[in-house]
């Protein structure tokens, strides 16, 4: 009789078990059918990128996305557009100076297989979005800086230039005249130039360029060449970058940060928000939050994207198929008179 009972009981949770199995094999089936049903229909490809001189970077990313070049090729020329621009007084050439009066630059890129390269405390190179790709291609390592990085460069055949333009050096010396430093960002500072890629494939690609806060320190360095401060992403959750006081974003590891939470299933603007309330409770009762500003962008591999700020002022450019290269106001915590 035992054996017979042993018999039904085990032939009951043999039933069970395989009917477990299969509603989670079912379960996963379906899963992996609506994230293969989501990435087929997200937009490809997407460009998102900081501030007005996003539009140029856009409108040369998507040009050579269009004409079959690789994602970061697109992601270099598009960035190098405003870091040509001497009008732009935040990113490359005409970028303002520290309070030494030295242009320097820092950079990052990075791909969807999580590879990346940067720059940092780079003097008389034009193009240090450049120089931080061929530290992703040609070297062992992420970043390389100050002098080190200079050598790459010249190596690697770029040419030395001065970076400070007349115009920079004018408001240099008139800066000089009181040395107050309050890098407003939203004023004459619109400081780092940062742009996620979806291409065609789906894959998720960035990079961030900037000549940093105008009159930092001779030596600083912000959060745009660090990867998870300035720039991260993971190709299968999504991707963000930062502008604004740099500081501010590498106490929180703000760029991570936002992917991290999207992981656990946060929107861009859910995460990006997250993110700024929480370094606005680190700051609120620190010295420079009369001036700080900070501001994420933020795509997840649906194809959704957004922007969210600390203050108000933050706008991004956003190119896709179907509305083309426009601007987009970012949501804020609060406006700049709060």
């Amino acid at each position: 009789m035992s054996n017979r009972r042993d018999f039904i009981k085990t032939t009951a949770l043999g039933a069970i078990g395989a009917s477990t199995l299969l509603s989670c094999k079912n379960a996963s089936e379906n899963k992996l059918e609506e994230t293969s049903a989501a990435l087929l229909s997200q937009k490809k490809p997407l460009i998102i990128s900081t501030w007005n001189h996003g539009l140029p970077a856009n409108e040369e990313t998507w040009k050579q996305l269009k004409n079959g070049k690789p994602t970061l090729d697109a992601i270099e020329a598009g960035m190098k557009i405003p870091e040509a621009d001497p009008k732009i007084r935040s990113v490359g050439y005409g970028g303002y100076p520290d309070r030494e009066g030295k242009v320097t630059l820092d950079a990052c890129i990075m791909d969807h297989n999580s590879d990346c390269g940067s720059v940092c405390f780079l003097e008389g190179i034009m193009h240090p979005i450049s120089v931080a790709k061929l530290v992703l291609e040609k070297t062992p390592h992420v970043m390389l800086s100050g002098e080190g990085a200079l050598q790459f460069a010249l190596e690697e055949g770029f040419k030395e230039e001065n970076l400070l333009t007349p115009e920079a050096e004018a408001d240099w010396k008139k800066w000089l005249e009181e040395s107050k430093y309050k890098p407003i960002i939203n004023i004459e500072n619109h400081d780092t130039i940062s742009m996620l890629v979806i291409d065609d494939n789906g894959n998720i690609s960035g990079g961030c360029t900037t000549s940093g806060a105008a009159w930092k320190m001779h030596g600083r360095v912000g959060d745009s060449p660090i990867i998870g401060a300035g720039l991260f992403l993971d190709n299968e959750v999504g991707g963000a970058a930062a502008t604004g006081l740099g500081e501010a974003v590498m106490r929180t590891a703000g760029s991570a940060m936002v992917v991290e939470l999207m992981r656990h299933g946060r929107t861009p603007l859910e995460a990006c928000k997250e993110v700024v309330e929480r370094i606005y409770n680190k700051h609120r009762n620190r010295e420079d939050m009369e001036y700080l500003q900070v501001g994420f962008i933020a795509v997840n591999k649906k194809g959704e994207h957004a922007g969210y700020s600390l203050r108000s002022g933050f706008n991004y450019a956003v190119y896709d198929e179907d509305k083309g290269n426009r601007m987009e106001d970012a949501q804020f915590k609060m406006a700049w008179d709060n």
